[in-house]
C-alpha cells in the first residue's frame, strides 16, 4: 500500500487534533476515491508520517491523536469556468464542442452535447445552403429551448457562402453563431449581431444573437471585442438590414459575447502555444472593458491542444471561462467521419500532424493541420501550393509534373479536373467561375482546390481507393488524448461519445485540481494519484 507524506518546513507545527479513524482514509487508492467525490470537503490530517483525508465531523470525534494541516474545498464540476457563459447559454458545463467543417460537427454530436447540458456547434462550413438548412431544422426539433451554435465562417473567396449562411441563421431564429477564421468584420456577421440588438421589458439593451468568436490574434480579437465600425454599419444602413435604432445601440455592445482563444488546434491555426497567447488577450479584454465600460463584460475561453484532463484545468487555472475541444471529437460515435478515419485518429501520436494549404485561402497561403499518419495528403497538397507559386497557369506545368498530377493526384485529366470545378461552383457562386475566366492563375487555384476540398468529404464519406488522399483535420490534442486514454474503456474508437469525452476531461480537471490543492498544502504525491483515470460512468 501507498501512503501520503508531508513536507514542511524545519519548525513548522500544526494544530494537534482527536480523530476518529473510522471516518479517515491514508491509503492512496482510497485517497483517490475521496477525492472523486467532487461535491465534498475534506480535512487534511496526518498521524504519525503518514497523511490522510477526514470528513469534517470526524476531526475532535475520536480518541486517535493527530495534527490538522488543512482542508480541500468541494469542487463539482459546475463550478470550472464562468458561472454566467454556463448561465447565458443555458449550460450545465463551461464546455463547448467547437465546429468541425463539413458537418464533421454533426448534428448527431450538437444534439447529443445539447441533451447533456453542453454546447455543441454544428460544423456548416464547406455545406450547401440546403444541407445547413436541413441541420437547423433537425437540431432545433431535438433542442427547441438550445443549446446549441452553428459555426459561420469567414469566406474571402466565396462571399455567398458567409452571406447565405448568415441569412439563414437569421431566418430560423438561430441564436449563437461560433465565428470562425475572420481575419477582419464583414458586414454578414455584423448584419447577425446588430439585427438581434433589442430592449427588453426592463430596459436593458439586449443582444438576440449571440456571437462567439474564435480568434488567435490580438489584433482580430480587438475588433470582436470592440463595437461594429460606422462604415459596417452604414452600409447595413443603406440595404435596411438594421434599423438607425439599432446601429445606435450597436455602439453600446461588442461584436461578440465570448472569444475563444485558439491555440494549437486542428484544421485552422496559427499554431500558438496557449501559455503565451492567453494572458495577452485577457489583457486585453481587460483594457477594452475599462475604457468601454460595458454593462456584461466579455468573456474569454480556450480552445485548441485540450485532449487531457490537465490541459482543461491548465486553461481554467490560467482564467479560462470555458474550454472549446475540437480533435477529441472528431474520433466519437456521433462525428461526421468515416469509421477508417475514426481509426487513424484513435492511433495518431502527437507528432503525427502536419501542417498543409487550406481550401478556402489557398490563394493566400492560409494553412491548416491536419493527420498525416496513414495519409499522403500533407505531401500532396504541399506539392500543389508549390506549384501554384512557381507558375503562372496549368499549361505552364512541365509535362512530367502534370502527368504525375493526373496519375497519382487527381487521377483524372486537368481538364476534367476544370470541367467538373465549373460545373459545382456555377451552382454554388457563379461569380467564382466569373473571376477565374480569363485569370489563369486564378483558374489554376480553382483546379488545386478541386483536390484540397474533395480530399476531406472523402475522408467524411470513407471514400474506398481514395484513403491515402484523406485529409484529417488533427492537433497534436488527439495524441495526447489517445496517451491519456490507453488501457482504459475509452482506448477503443467504438466507445468514445462526445458526452463520454466531456464528462472524463471535466471530472478529471477537477479532480486533478483537487490533487494540486494537496500540492499546495505539502503533501508529496505518489504517482498513481497524479492520474486521472477514465472508467465507465453508470
Amino acid at each position: 500500500m501507498t501512503f501520503l507524506s508531508l513536507q514542511t518546513d524545519p519548525g513548522q507545527a500544526f494544530a494537534p487534533v482527536t480523530l476518529d479513524l473510522g471516518q479517515a482514509a491514508f491509503e492512496a487508492e482510497a485517497i483517490r476515491t475521496w477525492l472523486l467525490q467532487l461535491d465534498h470537503p475534506f480535512q487534511v490530517v496526518r498521524v504519525g508520517e503518514a497523511l490522510g483525508l477526514c470528513a469534517p465531523q470526524a476531526l475532535h470525534s475520536g480518541t486517535q491523536s493527530a495534527e490538522w494541516i488543512g482542508q480541500l474545498s468541494p469542487l463539482p464540476v459546475h463550478r470550472l469556468g464562468d458561472p454566467w457563459f454556463r448561465a447565458t447559454h443555458g449550460l450545465r458545463w463551461a464546455y463547448m464542442t467547437g465546429a468541425m467543417a463539413n458537418g464533421i460537427a454533426s448534428e448527431e454530436l450538437v444534439i447529443a452535447a445539447g441533451k447533456a447540458g453542453l454546447l455543441g456547434s454544428f460544423g456548416a462550413a464547406g455545406l450547401v445552403p440546403s444541407r445547413i438548412e436541413a441541420a437547423i431544422q433537425q437540431i432545433q426539433q431535438a433542442l427547441p429551448q438550445g443549446p446549441y451554435a452553428f459555426n459561420l465562417i469567414h469566406s474571402p473567396n466565396e462571399d455567398a457562402l458567409e452571406r447565405n449562411g448568415c441569412e439563414l441563421f437569421l431566418k430560423h431564429g438561430v441564436s449563437t453563431v461560433e465565428a470562425s477564421a475572420y481575419l477582419d468584420l464583414t458586414p454578414h456577421i455584423v448584419r447577425y449581431r446588430v439585427s438581434g440588438l433589442e430592449v427588453n421589458a426592463e430596459g436593458q439593451l439586449i443582444a438576440r444573437n449571440r456571437v462567439i468568436a474564435k480568434v488567435s490574434r490580438p489584433e482580430v480579437a480587438r475588433k470582436f471585442m470592440e463595437p461594429p465600425p460606422e462604415r459596417l454599419l452604414r452600409e447595413l444602413l443603406a440595404q435596411n438590414w438594421i434599423t438607425e435604432q439599432q446601429a445606435h445601440w450597436a455602439a453600446q455592445m461588442p461584436m461578440a459575447d465570448d472569444l475563444t482563444v485558439e491555440a494549437d488546434s486542428g484544421g485552422h491555426t496559427d499554431n500558438r502555444p496557449l501559455v503565451a497567447l492567453l494572458p495577452g488577450i485577457l489583457a486585453l479584454r481587460d483594457e477594452i472593458q475599462a475604457e468601454r465600460g460595458y454593462a456584461v463584460p466579455l468573456r474569454v475561453g480556450v480552445g485548441g491542444g485540450l485532449g487531457t484532463p490537465a490541459a482543461v484545468l491548465a486553461a481554467f487555472a490560467m482564467g479560462a471561462a470555458y474550454v472549446v475541444t475540437g480533435s477529441v471529437n472528431q474520433g466519437c460515435r456521433e462525428a461526421g467521419a468515416s469509421e477508417h478515419t475514426k481509426h487513424l485518429l484513435a492511433q495518431a501520436e502527437m507528432a503525427d500532424v502536419a501542417m498543409a494549404p487550406a481550401a478556402d485561402m489557398f490563394e493566400m497561403g492560409v494553412e491548416l493541420q491536419v493527420l498525416k499518419r496513414g495519409t499522403l495528403f500533407p505531401m500532396r497538397a504541399r506539392k500543389l501550393y508549390e506549384l501554384y507559386r512557381t507558375y503562372e497557369s496549368l499549361e505552364d506545368i512541365p509535362d512530367a509534373e502534370r502527368t504525375r498530377l493526373e496519375q497519382q493526384t487527381f487521377r483524372q485529366p486537368l481538364d476534367a479536373v476544370w470541367e467538373s470545378t465549373r460545373s459545382f461552383f456555377n451552382e454554388r457562386d457563379p461569380e467564382v467561375i466569373a473571376r477565374a475566366q480569363d485569370h489563369p492563375k486564378r483558374k489554376m487555384a480553382l483546379v488545386f482546390r478541386w483536390y484540397l476540398g474533395l480530399s476531406s468529404r472523402w475522408s467524411n464519406h470513407g471514400e474506398t481507393g481514395r484513403e491515402t488522399d484523406y485529409q484529417i483535420w488533427c492537433g497534436p490534442a488527439m495524441g495526447a488524448f489517445n496517451d491519456w486514454v490507453r488501457g482504459s474503456y475509452l482506448e477503443a474508437p467504438d466507445q468514445r461519445t462526445v458526452v463520454a469525452v466531456a464528462t472524463h476531461l471535466m471530472q478529471g480537471a477537477a479532480y486533478l485540481s483537487r490533487v494540486q490543492q494537496l500540492r499546495w498544502l505539502g503533501a508529496l504525491i505518489p504517482p498513481e494519484l497524479n492520474a486521472y483515470r477514465p472508467e465507465p460512468q453508470a
